[in-house]
């Protein structure tokens, strides 16, 4: 017998985010992805041999847009975005603040054999080492720098597993999150963190409907991804001005870039690119910012 009360809070939470994810993956009642954006998205010239992923959610319509959006790839320093939505999980769960002191230390465990390891230098942390610094600015350094060294102490403070299971319970229900980065053991062994473009956009569609945290940890997760300072893929197509919270991943012959996208006077969108086999970052970014100039020309129209 199910009766009402606090116990039954989380089931019923775990239960409407399983709805809004449903709902978000349902075809829309009113199409507003025009029919020739539908045909060629993604279908413009590239090399030989590269391949890509595309997903497209318009938030406004509920419209959806898919091109080879279930390829799973490495997936680079995309595996940020669910470290974030963890942190925003659990300062709202009053396991952690945003403040919440994290020790600076440059040693990790690798997950083949617990082993420890360093990572590569990085001035800004490295000159920290032995003190405390505050989640939100480990969280802020993991995102707009793409700092490897926050990264793992967020999610040596977090864990993984509970960083891949919050995802799935999101929507993003093939997306893997084994371990931090830079565990070469772990690499040699191809246990590495992958997604898809489908997973990226159902985890960046949850962040701006409210579906990923508090209204205030929403804000904060935000005001992060807003401030990305790696913009030569999808922000590059878009008009000077354009808000866009984002998270890219690179790694040698992969490129990825993650967008949430406000146009003035509309609804956001989601857009998720991510490209494997392109001959240089440069080139990825370049073909990344012609789709993304498409893909705004074709919902919102001329500059």
């Amino acid at each position: 017998m199910v009766t009402s009360g606090g116990a039954n809070l989380p089931l019923m939470k775990r239960l409407m985010l399983l709805l809004g994810a449903v709902l978000l993956l349902a075809p829309a009642a009113t199409a507003q992805i025009p029919g020739a954006l539908r045909s060629n998205l993604g279908a413009g010239p590239r090399p030989t041999g590269v391949e890509v992923g595309l997903a497209l959610l318009d938030l406004g319509s509920g419209d959806s847009l898919w091109s080879n959006a279930q390829w799973r790839v490495h997936a680079a320093s995309t595996m940020k975005l669910p470290v974030l939505i963890e942190l925003a999980q659990r300062v709202d769960a009053g396991e952690f603040t945003w403040d919440w002191p994290v020790l600076v230390r440059n040693e990790f465990t690798s997950i083949v054999d617990g082993s420890t390891y360093q990572l590569a230098p990085e001035p800004v942390l490295d000159s920290l080492e032995g003190q405390l610094i505050p989640a939100r600015v480990l969280a802020s350094l993991m995102i707009t720098r793409s700092s490897n060294f926050a990264t793992n102490l967020l999610v040596a403070e977090l864990g993984a597993p509970q960083i891949q299971a919050t995802a799935r319970r999101l929507g993003a229900d093939s997306i893997v999150v084994l371990r931090g980065v830079e565990d070469q053991k772990a690499f040699d062994r191809g246990l590495s963190n992958t997604t898809t473009a489908r997973d990226l956009a159902v985890l960046l569609a949850a962040i701006a409907q409210g579906r990923a945290a508090s209204e205030s940890s929403t804000t904060v997760m935000l005001d992060i991804l807003s401030h990305q300072e790696f913009r030569a893929g999808i922000p590059a197509g878009l008009p000077p001005g354009t808000r866009v919270a984002s998270k890219t991943g690179n790694i040698t012959g992969i490129n990825h870039d993650a967008a949430l996208i406000f146009p003035p006077g509309r609804a956001p969108y989601v857009l998720v690119i991510l490209t494997k086999g392109f001959a240089t970052p440069s080139a990825a970014e370049a073909w990344m910012a012609t789709t993304s100039g498409d893909v705004w020309q074709a919902l919102v129209g001329a500059p």
